[in-house]
C-alpha cells in the first residue's frame, strides 16, 4: 500500500521526532511519504524538517512563516490537495506512535467510500470511553516505555478477538478524492476545533463507511498541538486558554451551521440531526439574550441594536445578514416566537433540542412548547445541502 501521512505540527519536535521515529520503524512493507507542516514554530522544527528533507526522499515538508498559527484546518488541507502524492492519506498526529502491523491493518480495511481509524491507546489524561485503550506507557516522550507497549500489544492481540466498529477519529485514513469530492475541511473552524465533527458529519452524509479497526493501533500522547501545548499555556491534563477559546467559538460556529451541538455515539461515529430553517421572533430582547439563542437558528427578528453583539462574537459567518427587525418580512419555514421577559432556563433546554423535537413530531401546525409559540409551516430538511464546502 502507499499512503501518505498528514501531520501539521507546532512547536512540537520532540514529538514530532518522537512519531517519525515510529512511522519509519514500524510502516513495514508499504510505502510512506510523510508531509510535515511547519506551522510558524520558534523550536527549531523547520531546521529539522530541512535536514530531513535532505535525509528521507519520502519525506516532504511545507512551512507557515507566521508569526500567527493557520491551525489544522489550513494545513491539513495543504499537505492534502498541494504536498502528498499518494491516493490514500492519513490524517496522523505529531504526538502518536504507529504501533507494529498498523498499516497491515489499514491496508485489509481500506477501500472506495471508507474511512479507516486505528485504535487510540492513551494515558489517563482523558476519560475512558469504549472506542479507546487506557494504559499509560508515558506522556512524555523521554519517558515513554516503548518495550513495555510492545509486549503488551502482543499479549493483546492473543487475547479474544475485538470485531470492527465504526468509529471515526484520528489517525485516520481515506481517499484523497473523497476528501477533496466534499471541498475538505471548513474554514469556519480554523484555526481547528470541531473541524474534524463536521468533516465527519459531511463524509456520512455522502455516503462514506467508517470502519475502526482493533488489529491496528497508535499511543497517543494526546492533545500536544493545542489543548495541552505547553508553548499556548497548557500542560499535560491542562488545557491552555487558547484551546479554550477556540473550542468555545468553534462549538457556536458548529451550532450555526448543523442546528445542534457535536453528536455521536459511543464509538465517536457522528449523529446527525436534520437541519430546519427556524427563524426566532424575540421580542423584550437583551443582549445576553441574543448571546445565548442566536446560534441556534437561521434568522433573528428582535427589537434591539445587536452591533454590539456582532462586533465582538468573532466567526466567518455574517451575521449582519441574520439579524432583522420586528417589522420585516418573515420567511422561515419554522417560526418561534420568544418573550425575553419570560424565558426560562427550560425554554433553552427546548431550544437545544428543537431539531429531535420537530423530527419526532413530524406535524405542520402551532403548538406552545414551555414559553415559546411555535410555527411550524414545513419540515423540509437542509443538512445534505452542508456536505461539500462553500467558500
Amino acid at each position: 500500500m502507499k499512503i501518505s501521512f498528514i501531520i501539521p505540527s507546532r512547536n512540537n519536535l520532540k514529538y514530532l521526532k518522537w512519531s517519525y521515529d515510529s512511522i519509519r520503524k514500524n510502516q513495514g512493507d508499504h510505502e510512506v511519504e510523510i508531509c510535515v507542516a511547519d506551522d510558524a514554530s520558534t523550536d527549531g522544527t523547520w531546521d529539522w524538517c530541512e535536514d530531513m528533507i535532505k535525509e528521507d526522499s519520502k519525506f516532504k515538508a511545507i512551512r507557515n512563516d507566521g508569526p500567527d498559527r493557520q491551525g489544522l484546518v489550513i494545513l491539513n488541507d495543504r499537505l492534502i490537495n498541494e504536498i502528498a502524492s499518494h491516493d490514500i492519506c492519513m490524517v496522523f498526529h505529531a504526538d502518536m506512535y504507529l504501533c507494529p502491523k498498523a498499516l497491515d491493518a489499514v491496508e485489509s480495511h481500506i477501500k472506495p467510500r471508507t474511512i479507516v481509524s486505528l485504535t487510540r491507546i492513551e494515558p489517563p489524561l482523558h476519560p475512558e470511553g469504549v472506542e479507546k485503550i487506557v494504559e499509560d506507557f508515558g506522556v512524555e516522550p523521554e519517558e515513554f516505555k516503548e518495550d513495555e507497549l510492545l509486549r503488551w500489544l502482543v499479549g493483546f492481540n492473543q487475547g479474544e478477538e475485538i470485531p470492527d466498529t465504526e468509529g471515526i477519529f484520528a489517525p485516520w485514513a481515506f481517499y484523497k478524492k473523497e476528501f477533496q469530492e466534499i471541498g475538505g475541511h471548513d474554514k469556519l473552524f480554523a484555526p481547528q476545533s470541531k473541524e474534524d465533527s463536521d468533516i465527519f458529519n459531511r463524509f456520512q452524509l455522502n455516503g462514506t463507511k467508517f470502519v475502526q479497526t482493533w488489529k491496528g493501533f497508535v499511543y497517543h500522547m494526546t492533545s500536544r498541538g493545542s489543548r495541552f501545548n505547553p508553548y499556548s499555556g497548557g500542560a499535560p491534563g491542562q488545557n491552555s486558554k487558547e484551546w479554550i477559546g477556540t473550542t468555545t467559538r468553534n462549538m457556536r460556529n458548529f451550532i450555526r451551521k448543523w442546528g445542534h451541538a457535536v453528536r455521536h455515539d459511543e464509538f465517536m461515529k457522528p449523529i446527525i440531526p436534520p437541519k430546519y430553517d427556524i427563524g426566532f421572533i424575540i421580542k423584550n430582547a437583551n443582549l445576553q439574550l441574543i448571546e445565548v439563542l442566536e446560534p441556534w437558528c437561521s434568522s433573528v427578528y428582535c427589537d434591539i441594536n445587536v452591533e454590539e453583539y456582532i462586533a465582538k462574537e468573532h466567526t466567518l459567518y455574517d451575521l449582519y445578514d441574520k439579524f432583522f427587525t420586528l417589522d420585516n418580512d418573515i420567511d422561515n419555514k419554522i417560526i418561534i416566537e420568544i418573550n425575553g421577559d419570560k424565558f426560562t432556563q427550560q425554554d433553552y433546554q427546548y431550544i437545544q433540542q428543537l431539531s429531535d423535537i420537530f423530527s419526532d413530531s413530524g406535524e405542520i401546525g402551532t403548538f406552545d412548547l414551555g414559553n415559546l409559540y411555535i410555527n411550524i409551516n414545513s419540515l423540509e430538511t437542509y443538512q445534505k445541502e452542508l456536505i461539500k464546502c462553500k467558500e
